[in-house]
């Protein structure tokens, strides 16, 4: 399968939207335990990543069916710091290499935007995500840095860029 990272598009807003929530639900990560899929602005992520230093990406099969995305944007508190935000690939995108791709893209393009660090919050449901952040840097930390509202995600790992 061929796939392409692209920046996010206002009109990817819907479809994204629902990939979020499908990978989401596959993994048991539900709004009430606090999870990014219960963000308000979940159906909005253009809008929200049209800022100076926050950036999303959207990873699309050869028809430009939106399959993944993942984007950064600053911890708030802490300006040296981008945030991972929203990684989430449906199955189809899975096991070939995208997700790397789609994370080297965020990671360099952080570097680029100034930041020192890369932090991200998950959970142990998330085992094959857990192994890409440690094959690619990620370290983990003994608590969270700032407070991004995701209560349950109980992993929290940096990587210095």
């Amino acid at each position: 399968m061929s796939l392409h990272i692209r920046p996010i598009q206002a009109q990817d807003n819907p479809h994204i939207a629902q990939v979020i929530r499908d990978v989401s639900a596959e993994f048991g990560l539900t709004a009430d335990k606090g999870y990014s899929v219960a963000d308000p602005t979940l159906d909005a992520l253009f809008e929200v990543y049209d800022s100076e230093k926050s950036q999303y990406w959207i990873l699309t099969d050869s028809n430009e069916n939106i399959v993944g995305g993942a984007g950064i944007a600053p911890l708030a508190g802490k300006p040296e710091v981008c945030e991972l935000q929203k990684m989430y690939i449906l199955p189809q995108g899975r096991g070939q290499g995208f997700a790397q791709e789609l994370m080297t893209t965020c990671l360099k393009q952080a570097k680029a935007l100034g930041f020192h660090y890369c932090y991200l919050e998950s959970t142990v449901e998330l085992k094959a995500a857990l192994k890409l952040y440690k094959n690619l840097g990620f370290e983990h930390l003994n608590a969270p840095w700032g407070n991004t509202g995701h209560h349950d995600c109980e992993i929290v790992m940096a990587k210095k860029l």
